[in-house]
């Protein structure tokens, strides 16, 4: 990912909770047929060694978790909120013309090994805990041990588990930083007042 000094975020507990903040990451990998990459939610954790980790499930059927590259490097892509920025929020607008329209976002990569789980035990303890995240607001949240054991070993059946553990991050957060004090504050006003919860979203991120 090409990041400018500007836009560059690498603290680490900044990172780890633009992932969480994500929800839904891509997970690519290099097999034999070339580049895959399957949508996904990743579970950040943190392993016994201290390194940090993120947890998922892949269905059997995807031939990705078959075919990729063990030598090669996997790589988690995190997606946060984005927002089209449009040249009416500068002052040079008025001033001088010369401005363009852009585009404000964040994302994480995350490089890492891939590992494949096949113990069921491991990859139900991995949907258990991203269904307990997920359900954790809920007035009266669902559980795996509402669902019927057999019709619950059929469906694990069905999907493998991939942890890949982080070897390498890379953050991103395009808040127009580059941009005069008073273009900043005009855009974040922008932003908030836009009818599209996105734009709202990143407004609130931008300092």
């Amino acid at each position: 990912m090409y990041v400018p000094p500007a836009f560059a975020e690498d603290d680490p507990a900044i990172l780890r909770q633009m992932m969480e903040q994500a929800r839904l990451a891509t997970l690519v990998t290099l097999g034999l047929q070339g580049m895959e990459a399957t949508p996904l939610p990743l579970l950040v954790q943190t392993a016994a060694d201290g390194s940090v980790q993120l947890a998922g499930h892949l269905s059997r059927a995807n031939p990705q978790w078959r075919h990729f590259d063990r030598r090669v490097p996997a790589l988690a892509l995190f997606q946060g909120p984005d927002a089209y920025v449009t040249p009416s929020w500068y002052a040079a607008k008025v001033e001088t013309g010369k401005v363009v329209p852009t585009w404000n976002y964040t994302a994480v990569h995350a490089y890492g090994r891939l590992r494949i789980l096949e113990d069921r035990a491991e990859i139900l303890d991995i949907v258990r805990r991203q269904t307990d995240l997920h359900e954790a607001d809920r007035d009266r949240p669902w559980s795996l041990d509402d669902a019927p054991a057999d019709y619950l070993l059929a469906m694990t059946t069905g999907i493998v588990g991939v942890v890949l553990t982080v070897e390498r991050l890379e953050g991103k957060r395009k808040l127009s930083q580059n941009r005069p004090g008073d273009d900043q504050a005009r855009i974040k006003t922008g932003l908030a007042l836009s009818g599209d919860h996105r734009d709202r979203a990143l407004s609130k991120l931008m300092p």
